[in-house]
């Protein structure tokens, strides 16, 4: 069964969509128009993700995730890169990984501080403010690589799950050789949601955490031995401060 297409929302609906159903999704060509980007601007960070660091925290013992990890608040205008620090969640929003301090590579400068950055985080902030209101926001950026070349590869080992933060955007970056790899959003409170496989390069779907769960299924390659793998990028908007233990 041919796995059904992401449910698009015009740029101009995303915010009351958000606001109406926890979560949107837009098309490539609406996140390059919202971030005010000229064309092969996103494509141009892509060679990053041929830098990722393998994930050693994973509990299930597995060798196929791949990542870095940065940290940055925003305040008006102002986007300040933070001293590296680690992805910390409690165990009620990730019972597999929470609790523990993950130490992951920091980003690659190159990408930080790459103008196409900026206006995504920027960007997607603004969004957070009009769904929360204007706030300092803590955001945390995730450049994730899923390789199933070896068998599987799990985008999501945690299960579905919510990341303890306001918004969050999942970019997806690229797939290749991949069978699975299907998202599904559900309403936190209730059995009513949906499930749909993003494939367009630089589309984006934004969460609104405190009312939705969201997963991937695993991925598998289509042709056996060849590189098989999903590349993302996860970025959280959150207030108040970074999570920690001390929170």
């Amino acid at each position: 069964m041919t796995p059904p297409p992401p449910p698009l929302t015009a740029l101009n609906d995303l915010d009351a969509q958000l606001r109406a159903a926890g979560f949107a999704v837009l098309a490539a060509s609406s996140v390059q128009q919202d971030a005010g980007l000229q064309d092969g601007a996103l494509v141009h960070l892509t060679p990053h993700w041929e830098d990722l660091l393998l994930d050693e925290h994973l509990r299930d013992d597995g060798r196929y995730r791949r990542r870095r990890h940065g940290a940055f608040i925003l305040e008006g205008e102002d986007l300040l890169a933070t001293p590296h620090r680690p992805h910390w969640q409690p165990v009620e929003y990730n019972a597999l990984h929470g609790g523990i301090e993950r130490w992951f590579a920091p980003l690659a400068p190159a990408m930080a501080e790459d103008p196409a950055w900026r206006r995504l985080l920027t960007t997607f902030a603004a969004h957070a403010s009009r769904l929360r209101g204007a706030q300092r926001w803590f955001i945390e950026a995730h450049p994730f690589r899923i390789d199933a070349t070896g068998g599987i590869g799990r985008p999501t080992p945690e299960g579905a799950h919510r990341d303890g933060v306001d918004l969050v955007v999942v970019l997806l970056v690229g797939r290749t050789n991949l069978r699975g790899g299907e998202t599904r959003v559900f309403d936190a409170r209730g059995p009513h949601g949906m499930r749909f496989t993003m494939e367009e390069p630089w589309s984006a779907l934004l969460l609104d955490d405190e009312r939705v769960v969201h997963e991937t299924t695993p991925i598998q390659p289509l042709v056996a031995g060849a590189p098989a793998y999903r590349d993302t990028l996860v970025l959280t908007f959150r207030r108040g401060g970074f999570q920690g233990p001390e929170a």
